[in-house]
């Protein structure tokens, strides 16, 4: 138990201390951008609950990498865990959820590249559908036993299989179906927060010049 809480607390150092990046150097448009998602992703899992396995917050949090970047998507991730189970409840798999979907949208903007092709966000989809039920898995034996090792890993691993299977044929469809038009409109929303508008001040006015010295006329000839 005692290693389980200590990555419990290292998780969440590592999530605060994103939360800290993204509020200095995001801005506050960026932040209320993150939040907003955030709450949209958590409201697509509370949504999709009656299908066991099926957590359409990993392609959000993909899209919003590939998109905002590290900072953003490691926020959405934590963030979305955290209100989505205000809802279906928390416990000590909430820390875990806020991790693994956190490396979901560090994942996302690392392979941004192949997030922003169709194919490419399905494929890592995919995996990460895999990927989060062995890290939940992981986390149970480490948390509450019987033990850490690969024959109960793979045990464990072989029980959640099903909703592995329904969570990484979610995320496939779903990058199949909506991630372009995500990307689309968070690329749009990302130029608009991160665009300076800088208002250049008019040159002064040349000082008039100054008036020319008056000769005195020249003196008249002798007559």
């Amino acid at each position: 138990m005692s290693a389980a809480v200590t990555v419990v607390l290292v998780v969440l150092l590592l999530i605060a201390l994103g939360f800290v990046a993204l509020e200095r150097g995001g801005g506050a448009k960026e932040l209320a951008l993150v939040a907003t998602i955030g709450a949209l992703a958590a409201a697509g899992r509370v949504l999709f609950a009656p299908i066991p396995g099926a957590q359409p917050i990993t392609v959000t949090c993909l899209v919003t990498g590939a998109s905002l970047g590290a900072r953003a998507g490691l926020a959405v991730g934590a963030v979305a865990a955290l209100i989505s189970n205000s809802f279906l409840g928390q416990g000590p798999w909430t820390p875990p959820q806020m991790a693994l979907w956190a490396l979901a949208g560090l994942s996302g903007a690392a392979l941004r590249r192949v997030c922003r092709a169709r194919l490419g966000l399905a494929a890592v989809g995919a995996v990460w559908g895999v990927a989060y039920g062995w890290g939940m898995n992981l986390w149970y034996l480490a948390a509450f036993g019987p033990e850490v090792s690969w024959a109960a890993l793979t045990l464990s691993g072989g029980r959640s299989l099903p909703f592995e299977a329904v969570h990484a044929t979610t995320n496939v469809v779903l990058a199949l179906v909506a991630g372009p038009a995500l990307l689309r409109l968070l690329g749009r929303y990302a130029t608009r927060i991160r665009t300076e508008v800088v208002v250049i001040p008019p040159a002064p006015a040349p000082a008039p010049a100054a008036p020319a010295p008056r000769r005195p006329p020249a003196p008249a000839p002798p007559r």
